[in-house]
């Protein structure tokens, strides 16, 4: 069975093959990695590296076409075999040519453009998470990666915020994107998918310390950015201002960092509240 696999997957390769730099697809790529403006009109971003293909092919997230080179691993080569199977778009590309599109130092030999969408908000969560103005992409894809650890129904994303969809963000977030509904929104609408819960907001002038918040019912909790902290407009929707003690001679601390605390907080209350 496995060399008829193998001459398969070889005869796809004598097949198609990108070997120019300007070909379509590349340019596709390469304007997908920039601005979220190409992202967003496009309808359509990256995923890169063989753990990201694989999540959304195992959660059934809609592909556009899959781009590889024969620098893949086995385990790649066994993920391309599976795409071809079930029909997808997949064409080889030239190694150099791959290399030079991607976004990471050292390539896995292979990146699917997916369509941009998002799972649908749960009619009533009682767990949700709204990053805001966190500007740094890998803060943002941990926080998303800590959510869906953590079992947040939602992230909802405001407009200060970095796209959750750019390259980094996706491969700080390992594949969470996949099975957590994350959503950019204006304020205006988070509000509405609010009703009910109680809005949380850290910040180190926060009256009510992390330990003593009531995280067992319906919660919404706000991380500030790393620069300026939460915007007005958060601070505005906030129902209790919460701090995380910190005994030590620091001022604060990355946005991943105090959300991870908040969110597994969250998760200490819950379990003993059963």
């Amino acid at each position: 069975m496995q060399p008829l696999m193998k001459i398969k997957y070889e005869s796809a390769i004598h097949t198609l093959m990108i070997t120019s730099s300007h070909n379509p697809r590349l340019k596709l790529v390469r304007a997908l990695a920039g601005r979220p403006k190409e992202r967003r009109e496009t309808g359509a971003f990256l995923a890169e590296g063989v753990r990201l293909v694989e999540e959304a092919f195992s959660a059934g997230w809609p592909f556009e076409f899959v781009l590889f080179s024969n620098e893949i691993s086995n385990r790649g080569r066994a993920l391309v075999e599976a795409l071809m199977q079930t029909g997808l778009d997949v064409e080889e590309v030239a190694p150099e040519i791959l290399r030079s599109a991607s976004e990471t130092e050292t390539t896995q030999g292979i990146l699917a453009v997916l369509k941009l969408a998002s799972l649908p908000l749960p009619e009533k969560p009682n767990f949700v998470l709204i990053p805001d103005q966190v500007r740094d992409p890998g803060n943002l894809g941990t926080l998303i990666r800590t959510a869906a650890a953590a079992g947040v129904q939602a992230v909802l994303v405001p407009p200060e915020t970095t796209d959750p969809f750019a390259p980094k963000v996706i491969r700080a977030g390992m594949g969470a994107h996949f099975g957590l509904p994350v959503t950019s929104l204006g304020w205006e609408t988070i509000r509405k998918h609010l009703n009910g819960l109680t809005i949380y907001l850290a910040e180190s002038g926060g009256r009510k310390p992390l330990w003593e918040a009531e995280f067992k019912h319906p919660i919404a909790l706000i991380v500030g950015g790393e620069a300026e902290g939460a915007s007005d407009a958060a601070r505005s929707l906030a129902d209790v201002f919460i701090n995380i003690p910190m005994p030590g001679k620091i001022e604060s601390l990355n946005a991943a960092i105090a959300g991870a605390l908040l969110m597994f907080e969250a998760v200490r209350q819950r379990q003993e509240a059963g």
